[in-house]
């Protein structure tokens, strides 16, 4: 890796009690109960960026943990992302004790509209002077398409079919409804806007029917950076057209180099540059001001977390009942509509076993940690990012916020001291800062090709 390459970094959380790294909410130091108060998530925000984090990821969920034993018993014992709040609601008062922090918000497009979600993010992207992001999904729970009133999910590629439309739609919105130069609030000639710049969205596809103009006008990004993070064969080629950020959890260095191979191919496919899409990699990090503290601190955590409801977690992923199975029973492959990748993981080579799998969340979730002195984890981050070309990481929680607090504290100096870390933040928006190309898409994103609505209807 270039020495002049930064780490890019996000906090991964989530609107909730439980996250990742399930049981640790019991720890005596843990204050993740206090999700639903505000001044949870302020303090936070300002803490991410006393520590110059690019941003924090807010994952989210539509629908409950009930494939575990066919109930949601441990779900709900062990807050296993339920309860759950929603994550939009956050940004505004994050962003009003920050300058410069990122949001990166997930959000499932299977169950909104897109005319009025255009419109929420469009006012995040205002309030936050351009520094928000949006985590593309589509959903995996069947638990979701019940509660919505569906008798079942989407077929999975269907749903990236659906997604590839939503997405249109919102580029009409976004990058096309309002023209450059449309708002001159100009008070003497009572003109904010000129309605010869700003033009109705006729969209008439297979999924949407939208007619009328954007309700916000342009924003600083217009369209919020795109996360995505499907790693199935049809969620490659959907991230290689759509996606400026992708998010993986490799659980080895081959596995992620692999992985992070196949996204810049995609985005390569597509007729982007293979360097269009940065790579972030979710992990967990333990640490102190020496290896004996951080192992010492790391034992204590283990007490604590519970890696039968990570095993319950991971049910939901792969929708398969990983309750029926004896703790050294190779699991089977079940076709379903879960998340695909997850299921070809764990069923592909008939070697895991629920043994294996609580093995593996020891910690209470199934990302790689990291444990060691601020030196030793920034050496492995160095490396990870050296054999495998990331970008960056998703660091989530797991004592919180005592977790970020010691990154902040121990890891970020050593990185700064190599040369791998910012040590000051960039002017201007989100993408800007990722990128170092200015607010709007890039020119080559196929976004950018709904900015002349006008040309377009002619064709």
């Amino acid at each position: 890796m270039p020495s002049n390459k930064h780490i890019l970094l996000n906090a991964f959380n989530m609107n909730c009690v439980g996250h990742i790294n399930h049981g640790l909410w019991t720890h005596p130091r843990d204050r993740s109960a206090n999700y639903h108060r505000l001044d949870y998530w302020t303090d936070l925000a300002r803490l991410l960026e006393k520590g110059l984090f690019d941003g924090l990821f807010l994952a989210d969920i539509v629908g409950v943990y009930d494939v575990y034993r066919a109930n949601v018993d441990l779900t709900l014992q062990e807050s296993i992302q339920l309860p759950v709040n929603d994550p939009l609601l956050l940004v505004s008062a994050m962003a009003a004790v920050t300058q410069n922090l990122g949001f990166g918000l997930t959000a499932n497009l299977s169950y909104d509209l897109p005319y009025l979600f255009a419109r929420r993010m469009s006012t995040l992207d205002h309030l936050s002077n351009g520094r928000v992001g949006w985590n593309i999904v589509t959903g995996y729970l069947e638990s979701a398409a019940r509660a919505m009133g569906r008798p079942a999910q989407v077929e999975h590629d269907r749903r990236y079919d659906q997604a590839d439309e939503y997405l249109e739609v919102l580029y009409k919105l976004w990058e096309g409804s309002w023209e450059d130069g449309a708002v001159l609030a100009d008070r003497e000639r009572r003109i904010y806007a000129q309605p010869s710049k700003v033009h109705p969205v006729q969209h008439h596809g297979e999924f949407y029917q939208v007619e009328g103009y954007h309700l916000c006008e342009p924003s600083p990004q217009r369209t919020p950076v795109l996360f995505q993070a499907g790693s199935s064969a049809r969620g490659l080629r959907f991230a290689g057209r759509h996606a400026e950020c992708v998010f993986i959890s490799g659980q080895s260095r081959e596995a992620a180099a692999r992985q992070v191979a196949a996204i810049r191919e995609a985005a390569r496919q597509a007729g982007r540059p293979p360097q269009a899409i940065k790579v972030f990699m979710g992990i967990s990090v333990v640490t102190a001001a020496s290896e004996a503290e951080a192992r010492d601190k790391h034992g204590e955590y283990l007490r604590y977390a519970n890696p039968e409801a990570g095993l319950a977690h991971y049910a939901a992923s792969t929708g398969i009942d990983l309750g029926r199975y004896g703790l050294d029973e190779p699991i089977r492959f079940e076709k379903n509509n879960a998340i695909e990748s997850a299921v070809k993981t764990l069923t592909a080579n008939q070697d895991w076993t629920v043994r294996r799998i609580l093995d593996e969340n020891a910690l209470g979730g199934r990302y790689p940690a990291l444990v060691g002195s601020g030196v030793q984890v920034a050496d492995q981050l160095h490396g990870w990012v050296q054999d495998t070309g990331l970008d960056g990481f998703n660091l989530t929680r797991t004592v919180t916020p005592e977790s970020y607090a010691d990154f902040i504290e121990h890891v970020i100096p050593e990185l700064q001291s190599r040369g791998l870390y910012k040590t000051a933040y960039a002017e201007g928006s989100l993408r800007h800062k990722l990128f170092g190309a200015g607010d709007r898409l890039p020119g080559q994103h196929p976004g950018a090709g709904y900015r002349d609505l006008a040309a377009l209807a002619q064709r």
